[in-house]
C-alpha cells in the first residue's frame, strides 16, 4: 500500500511550481508583510532591552577607573587660596556660600 512518489525536476514542472508559490505568496502577500514587519519590530525591540540591562565587567570598569585621572591642585595655588580665604571677608563669604550650595 505505499505509494511511488517520483519527483521530477525538469524546467516544466519547476515553472508549475513557481507560479503555484508567488500565486500562494500574492494572496497572503498582506499578511506575510506584517508578520514580517511584527518580528523585526519584536526583534529590535529584543535588542534594545538586552543593551539597555547589559551590566558592565569588572575589566571594563577598571579600564575607565584607570583612564579618569585624579585631579591634583599645586600646593602653591592652595596656600595662595588659603591666604585669600584669611584676608579678605568677601572671599570667607564666597567660600561659605559655595560650600552651603555648589551647584549655584
Amino acid at each position: 500500500m505505499s505509494k511511488d512518489i517520483q519527483i521530477k525536476l525538469d524546467k516544466q514542472s519547476l515553472a508549475e511550481a513557481g507560479v503555484k508559490a508567488v500565486s500562494l505568496v500574492s494572496r497572503y502577500a498582506v499578511v506575510l508583510f506584517f508578520v514580517l514587519v511584527a518580528g523585526v519590530y519584536g526583534f529590535v525591540i529584543l535588542q534594545i532591552n538586552l543593551l539597555s540591562s547589559a551590566q558592565p565587567s569588572q575589566s571594563d570598569i577598571d579600564a575607565q577607573v584607570t583612564a579618569t585621572p585624579v585631579p591634583r591642585i599645586d600646593p602653591k595655588v592652595a596656600g595662595q587660596l588659603e591666604q585669600l580665604k584669611d584676608n579678605s571677608v568677601n572671599v570667607q563669604a564666597l567660600f561659605d556660600q559655595a560650600r552651603q550650595n555648589p551647584f549655584q
